[in-house]
């Protein structure tokens, strides 16, 4: 329960809103591309992906980098080889459409007025070839056609054919309510078990349906019957009704409407939550995946400290954070975002002694804190006072045997000198730095700096830094 806890206290609202506009966007891509081969190969991507940081995570090098590849190439693949299909969907769609809405219902194909119009135009011998496209994209292979975009009817689908129209010879592609390409030329197929009595729109038909999802549906001008093409097959259909059935089945019309709407309904709730679902594992995979151990050298900051006290020695002021976490977020983190603070509220006069706790440091979410060096932090704290202490010199060394030091003079020969109050109370000199003795032969002045022990003592301000020192050196008498 404690790790879950932290878990979830590490989650920053820019991953909750990181994942929520990713997911967004995935679950759109869905809407907009489902049913298109574009999606069937984005899905495939992303399995490509899980199996890549998989395989990184195990420490398989070389399967990790070729996957990598892969996926890469794949990618690119599919912006050049379905670039007109991903076309054809965004010119489709104004910008509200691609933003926002999920549109459950299909425009239904009048079937049994195509069928009514099949069958007439094979009374009459009138040569016809209509293609039903299903989820692959048929702009790569169909060629010269005229946009026309005309609702369907029976007048609109007998004059297309009419012999006498320029565009009657081509096929005409039929997609939801309306005929959106005429005059089409479709590919020939080569195979070689095709009857030598089909003509050219017979293999036409046979072309396309091999090669693709499509079916295509044929008029004979010379025999006056009806021809369906789905896959390597052809087969002549004399019943009307077997001719409705096998469209309705090729434009996804079930005779149970409201089941169908359900069950489209239930796919695109079960693809909101697969596309959630998705960028949360990719979330974790880059925000949790490696851990990634840094150390930052953080100051400490004392708080809440009487003002009638102050600090007058630590035995630190920065300690060393061990962190970790992943690469992704451990990389971001600046010294800026990390805090080390130790209350003072509850100090008492003269040395404190305290643990640095998780308690007591502030880490940006997803930083996960390892160790802290050192741990313990030793405070002094003193009433801050003023006291004035005379002055010595801290001679060191020998003078020659034939000299002797008669007389020193100190300017000034004392010091006002602040700091607290217990550490002042057992201090009754200031000494100077050393003076080596060695070297002096006769007498002289020197200017020397005093030496403040402990550190934390300080020079009153206006006083001087330096002690001027006049010496007088004589010849010691025999």
């Amino acid at each position: 329960m404690d790790k879950v806890l932290l878990f979830l206290s590490s989650i920053r609202w820019q991953d909750i809103v990181d994942i929520t506009l990713n997911s967004y966007i995935l679950f759109r891509l869905y809407v907009l591309f489902r049913g298109t081969t574009t999606l069937r190969v984005l899905i495939v991507i992303a399995f490509l992906w899980f199996f890549q940081r998989i395989a990184a995570y195990l420490g398989l090098i070389i399967t990790s980098w070729a996957v990598q590849g892969v996926t890469a190439v794949a990618a690119l693949i599919i912006i050049v080889i379905f670039r007109n299909e991903i076309r054809s969907v965004l010119q489709a769609k104004n910008l509200k459409a691609i933003l926002w809405g999920v549109s459950l219902k299909t425009i239904k194909t009048p079937v049994e007025i195509v069928v009514e119009s099949v069958y007439e135009m094979a009374r009459k011998k009138i040569g016809a070839l209509i293609v039903f496209p299903a989820k692959e994209d048929l702009k790569e292979l169909i060629q010269n056609g005229v946009p026309w975009r005309g609702r369907i009817s029976k007048e609109m689908i007998m004059s297309i054919f009419w012999p006498g129209n320029p565009v009657h010879d081509g096929a005409a592609v039929i997609q939801g309510d309306r005929i959106t390409d005429v005059g089409v030329i479709l590919p020939l197929s080569n195979r070689k078990d095709i009857p030598l009595y089909y003509g050219t729109r017979h293999r036409a038909a046979a072309g396309l349906a091999e090669t693709t999802d499509a079916l295509v549906l044929l008029v004979s001008e010379e025999k006056g019957n009806v021809v369906v093409a789905k896959g390597s097959g052809m087969m002549a259909i004399e019943r009307k009704e077997e001719l409705v059935k096998i469209l309705q089945e090729q434009v996804g019309i079930t005779t149970k409407g409201v089941d169908h709407a359900r069950k489209e309904k239930i796919k695109t709730g079960l693809a909101a939550v697969v596309s959630v679902l998705f960028i949360i594992g990719v979330w974790f995979s880059f925000s949790r995946g490696l851990e990634t151990m840094i150390t930052l050298e953080i100051p400490i900051e004392y708080m809440n400290r009487d003002a009638r006290v102050e600090i007058i020695d630590t035995s630190v002021n920065v300690v060393n954070l061990n962190l970790s976490g992943s690469g992704t977020i451990i990389k971001t983190i600046m010294p800026d975002q990390v805090n080390v603070k130790l209350d003072l509220g509850k100090a008492v006069i003269g040395r404190n002694t305290f643990t640095i706790t998780k308690e007591n440091i502030t880490l940006p979410p997803g930083a996960l804190l390892k160790g802290v060096e050192p741990s313990v932090v030793e405070v002094t704290l003193d009433v801050p006072i003023s006291k004035m202490l005379p002055v010595q010199v801290a001679w060191t060394g020998k003078l020659p045997e034939n000299l002797i030091l008669s007389e020193a003079r100190l300017d000034p020969e004392k010091l006002l000198v602040e700091g607290g109050s217990h550490m002042l109370k057992n201090i009754s000199t200031i000494y100077t730095e050393k003076v080596l003795l060695d070297n002096i032969s006769e007498s002289g002045k020197i200017s020397v700096k005093p030496v403040l022990n402990p550190a934390s003592l300080k020079i009153a301000l206006g006083s001087k830094d330096r002690i001027s020192v006049d010496y007088v050196v004589k010849e010691r008498l025999q």
